[in-house]
């Protein structure tokens, strides 16, 4: 089932926290993986990678392999201790119109990579290369923390951390999340008049507090 690229740039509008919510507060990747530049973030479909230990080949076929608009997804074994991916390989998908790359697991080059404005979501930052030999999964479910990611699934990304979205839920996520936020606008507006937290949710009175 594919998802229209107008339901994608609407879902993307929101938060990876408002979406996380929308979804029933589940969805939400390992909260280590983190944009290596704070105003990174990333929307599209998934790509889904699963590399094997320390070896990178999985990741350049991924990114030959994918269309414009995939956000390339990777489980790399749990192995952290390696630089899976830099700026060539950065560069690579970019012009192919790659949407971005969510690893769990570390990346290098990272200077180069915020400079061209290239969505990166890693681990964190390793300088220790990689071997380029070995097997794995392309473009099939992976696990992601404590969630299946597929084939198509949305990926939603921000400086609080990365959050998946199946695609039979896409339409029904986007309709909560309005809600949320709408219900969220208000808070905010008797937040500005004074009034505490306890107060606007009835906790004062429900609780005693």
């Amino acid at each position: 089932m594919a998802i229209s690229k107008e339901l994608i740039n609407e879902i993307g509008q929101f938060s990876a926290a408002t979406l996380h919510e929308a979804l029933g507060k589940t969805g939400n990747l390992p909260s280590g993986i983190k944009p290596i530049s704070p105003k990174m973030k990333v929307c599209g479909t998934a790509y889904t990678v699963k590399t094997m230990p320390c070896d990178n080949m999985m990741l350049h076929r991924a990114y030959a392999y994918a269309k414009a608009g995939d956000v390339l997804v990777v489980n790399c074994s749990n192995f952290y201790e390696a630089g899976y991916w830099g700026d060539l390989m950065s560069l690579g998908a970019k012009m192919k119109g790659i949407a971005g790359l969510v690893i769990d697991g570390c990346v290098r080059d990272a200077d180069d990579i915020e400079a061209m404005d290239f969505p990166v979501f890693s681990r964190g930052l390793c300088i220790k290369g990689t071997g380029n030999h070995g097997e794995g999964i392309l473009n099939q479910p992976i696990i992601m923390g404590e969630y299946m990611v597929n084939p198509g699934d949305i990926i939603v990304g921000d400086r609080d951390g990365v959050v998946v979205i199946p695609q039979n839920l896409v339409a029904e996520t986007i309709e909560k999340a309005r809600a949320r936020e709408l219900k969220e606008a208000k808070v905010r507006i008797e937040l500005r008049k004074g009034l505490n937290s306890l107060q606007i949710y009835g906790w004062d009175k429900k609780y005693g507090y």
